[in-house]
């Protein structure tokens, strides 16, 4: 988790993720980010987010991406 969080640090500083758990719903991650976000996820966690994970409670929160990643490692 703290991987994950010095990589959501690194891309967007100004958000508390800590604590912020509507991320997509009150706008503080655009689609742009979304996107950004998922190639350095995919890069950093060697991992493919497929297509249909990618939904707003997914990224809605640190947690939500943390969940995200522990279930898509635990299919490979």
């Amino acid at each position: 988790m703290e991987e994950l969080m010095e990589l959501l640090a690194s891309l967007k500083p100004e958000i508390d993720f800590e604590t912020e758990k509507e991320l997509i719903d009150d706008g503080l991650l655009e689609s742009f980010d979304v996107i950004t976000l998922i190639a350095e996820l995919e890069d950093q966690f060697e991992v493919e987010i497929p297509a249909e994970e990618i939904v707003p409670e997914n990224f809605n929160s640190a947690e939500g991406i943390w969940n995200l990643l522990q279930r898509i490692k635990g299919e490979d």
